[in-house]
Order: structure tokens, then sequence, then C-alpha cells
């Protein structure tokens, strides 16, 4: 490795001295490698380093050999791309990544003629599946946004006449002596009430945020208090903090809100012996509801459960859907609307037969 990194000392030292290459090369979203005549790594941007899941000092100096040991193509493209006159693209390629995922991308291999007339070779790599999962975020918005309008009428057709309903019950009870009558009139005002707060939960995310800077391990602490608290069961709660992420800026209590509703989830998914982890990582370079973020975090609620059952897993964050008998099919729903009133969002998926809710949140000012 040392002679690998001896020999690309100086068209690295090159890249490093061009302060605003490396500033446009961090900001991109797309994973941009640079590879020198000898097929040493020379520069990787922070794109890069997140979609390969390893650091900058690891695998500079490396040779694509080294860096996709079991990636023949990557290994064959980047060697003829030193030499070739034109671009060559290809498609749906397979990426396997040190974390043993493997995960399918496109990508751009153009060949570069730098200033000391040495051919390079700039790789791009665009993760079709992040680009999947953009578009699912953004019609899910689209979706949520007019489930939530039609709710927030649905709303308020209901609570004028259960105003109504409660009033007349008041006056009944003024008037009436027969005790038993006044059974019926206590049902009915209790039930008013009942109906009343069902809506407003469906409408929490509608409240006003109040901001600060908090840790969201702070956060998390306080939400698995909650929870062992309200379950007599003995619970097996694993973490797997990341003690380098910085404090975000949110709504404390709604972030609270969101956690608490998701790791409930969790719990009633589970049983006795299974387990619940909760995973925090910090992200570089994510697209969050269709903005692009230098810093994120990602927190992972992942546990043994069945999951969502398939019927409904495309409409799981809607309200009203649920899979579960004797819930209100509200949960999930207002902890996205939390979690996207602040700039985030929450995904579902099913991985090595697991459950996972992550949550995305940008590490920034609200009003960067």
């Amino acid at each position: 490795m040392n002679n690998a990194l001896k020999q690309c000392n100086i068209g690295h030292t090159m890249i490093e001295k061009d302060a605003t290459y490396l500033s446009i090369m961090d900001h991109l979203a797309t994973a941009v490698l640079l590879f020198d005549e000898n097929q040493h790594l020379i520069s990787i941007n922070s794109a890069g380093e997140n979609l390969l899941t390893v650091s900058k000092q690891r695998i500079i100096g490396m040779t694509p050999h080294q860096i996709w040991p079991a990636n023949l193509f990557f290994i064959e493209a980047i060697k003829k791309s030193i030499n070739a006159d034109s671009v060559h693209i290809q498609r749906g390629t397979e990426l396997n990544l040190t974390n043993n995922q493997t995960i399918k991308i496109d990508c751009i291999l153009t060949p570069i003629l730098s200033k000391n007339k040495s051919r390079l070779v700039l790789l791009e790599l665009l993760n079709t599946n992040s680009f999947s999962r953009v578009m699912e975020e953004l019609n899910q918005q689209t979706l949520q946004k007019a489930a939530k309008d039609s709710l927030q009428g649905i709303a308020h057709e209901i609570k004028n006449p259960l105003g109504g309903i409660r009033g007349a019950a008041q006056l009944m009870e003024r008037k009436l002596n027969d005790k038993n009558l006044l059974e019926y009139t206590k049902i009915i005002i209790g039930e008013s009430d009942r109906l009343r707060n069902f809506i407003d939960r469906m409408l929490t995310a509608n409240t006003h945020s109040i901001r600060s800077d908090i840790s969201i391990h702070e956060i998390i602490e306080y939400v698995i208090s909650i929870i062992h608290a309200e379950n007599s069961r003995k619970l097996n709660i694993t973490k797997d903090y990341d003690p380098s992420i910085p404090n975000i800026y949110v709504d404390r209590e709604q972030t609270i809100q969101a956690v608490l509703n998701l790791l409930r989830n969790a719990v009633q998914a589970t049983k006795d012996k299974d387990t619940i982890s909760i995973k925090t990582r910090v992200l570089r370079q994510v697209t969050i509801q269709n903005k692009l973020n230098r810093l994120a975090i990602q927190l992972d609620i992942i546990d043994d459960g069945p999951g969502i059952p398939s019927e409904i897993e495309t409409g799981a964050f809607f309200p009203m859907v649920t899979g579960n008998a004797e819930g209100t099919g509200l949960g999930l729903s207002i902890a996205q609307q939390l979690v996207q009133s602040q700039g985030g969002v929450i995904n579902y998926e099913r991985k090595n037969k697991n459950t996972y809710f992550t949550i995305l949140l940008p590490i920034r000012k609200f009003n960067e």
C-alpha cells in the first residue's frame, strides 16, 4: 500500500491543492472517484465515501482490484478507460459493498487528459436504489398531503355537529332528575369528547413547532424510559449509537412523539424473546424531501416482528391504514407528518427477515 500511495502522490497533491475543486466534489450528490494512469485512486468525494461505506483515508491509493475484489467489471472497465477516447456508460451494474450488501448502480467512466499529460479516469456512480427511493418519497408526500387535506375537511365536518350533540346532552343533564337517564347523557358527553380527541390526534402534526438544539440520543433514551414504564413484560432493547453525531435542530416534543410511535409499533410487533435494536449513524450528501443535505442523522428502529402486511405496505403511512385489529391506523401517519414537518422522512423496509423503520433528519438549522 505504501508503494501505491507514493505512485499516486503527484496526482493526489495536484488534486488536494485545488480547494475549489474539492469543495465542488464534496457538494455533489453523485459518488465521484478519480483514478490515475496507474489505476490508483487519487480522489473520492463525500458521496463516494457514503456509497462505498468506507473512509477516504482508507481507500486512497488503492486499485480497483483492491477496492472491488469481487467486481471484475470495474477492474476491466477502468483499465480500458485509461486509453479510451470516449465516455462509457453502464446501467444496472451490481456493486458489492464492504458491509456485505449488494446494490445496483449506474456508472459513467470518463477518460481525462491531465495538465501533466497523464491519463486519468473519472468514475461516477449513481445508486439506482436511492433514486427509486427519492421518487417513492415524492409520491408518498403527494399522496399523504392529499390524505391529510381530506382528513382536515372531514374533521371540520365532524367536529361542528359534535359540539352541538355535546351541548344538547349537557342541557338535558341539567333538566333530568332520573339518575338512570343521567347515565345516558354522561355516555353521550364522554363519547363526544372521545371522538373529538380522536380527530385532534389525527391532526397533531399541525401544531406549531418550537425548535431547539438537542441530542438525538437524549430523545431516544427518554422514549426508551417511557416504553419500559408502560410495558409490564421485559423488553430486549439493544442500542448502537454513533457518538460523533452532533445536535440536531428539531422540535423536542414532536420528535419524541414520532420516535415513541415507532418504538411502540416495534413493541407491539414483537414477542418476549424478540429483539428491538436502535441504531444511529451520520450520513453525508443525503437527499431528503427533494433537498440535498450535507449531513443527516439516520435512526434505525429494527425488530424481529413480521412487519407490515404486504397488502397494506404501500399505504402504511396513510391515516386509518393498519394491520392491527386494535389499532387506529394513526401512529405511523402522525409520526411521518411530525418528522416531515421538520424536514425529515421515515422509511420502511423489510430486510434480512427484520423490520426497519428509518428516520432521516437533516443536521442543520431549519432556516438554512
